[in-house]
């Protein structure tokens, strides 16, 4: 191990960290923003919406995240859309997510008893208020376990953005090994800061889904 070009390669591997972080997040972030409104529309069963949105689901899950990126980023262009590579990277990340985290919020508010909703009815509340103040509280704590484990996946997906030529921890690690040969070295730094960024988010989640579970939610 050749602890000086560890040494050298570091601050290239920190840049290459704050984009990572940076572009999951935003692309979480719009995640769950697009599975939370699906989710919605499938249980609410919104004619003509909940097909789309089966049908955005089912397209979503069955295609990698590779072939979706390449299609945002080589194919839009052809008919006139074009963007630079950090947003087609979001994009790419909250279409795949989105169709995650609708399954995830969905099986959550399936889970949730009919009787709860009409117990909100007869103190009278009108849906909106049932959805915000019963439902979704309840339905987030039981989508807590899937939720994570879905922004864990994303998180490790956007090891697929060197693709697009976007300068990730993984264009990062293949760049410096094709320049300078140096595998063990890179591979040390990327499994390194892969592990500083996923450790930390995966020890939240495991506690916030515990403390959920003392305190008689999502059972």
């Amino acid at each position: 191990m050749d602890w000086n070009a560890i040494q050298q390669y570091l601050p290239l591997y920190q840049k290459a960290a704050v984009l990572t972080v940076r572009l999951g997040v935003a692309g979480i972030i719009f995640a769950i923003i697009i599975g939370l409104v699906c989710a919605v529309i499938q249980y609410d069963k919104v004619p003509v919406l909940r097909q789309i949105v089966g049908v955005y689901i089912q397209l979503s899950r069955n295609t990698p995240l590779l072939v979706q990126l390449f299609f945002i980023y080589y194919g839009l262009p052809k008919v006139g859309i074009r963007t630079n590579a950090e947003i087609c990277g979001i994009a790419g990340l909250a279409f795949l997510g989105g169709s995650y985290m609708a399954e995830a919020f969905r099986s959550g508010l399936e889970a949730i008893e009919p009787i709860q909703t009409e117990s909100a009815y007869s103190l009278g509340m009108d849906r909106l208020q049932t959805m915000r103040y019963v439902i979704l509280p309840q339905a987030m704590s039981t989508s807590m376990p899937a939720f994570m484990a879905n922004v864990i996946f994303l998180l490790k997906e956007t090891s697929v953005f060197s693709a697009i030529s976007l300068m990730d921890l993984m264009f990062t690690a293949k760049d410096l090994i094709g320049m300078y040969s140096k595998t063990i070295e890179c591979l040390f730094l990327l499994v390194a800061f892969y592990l500083i960024i996923l450790l930390p988010v995966s020890i939240v989640g495991s506690l916030i889904e515990r403390r959920l579970r003392y305190a008689g939610f999502g059972s």
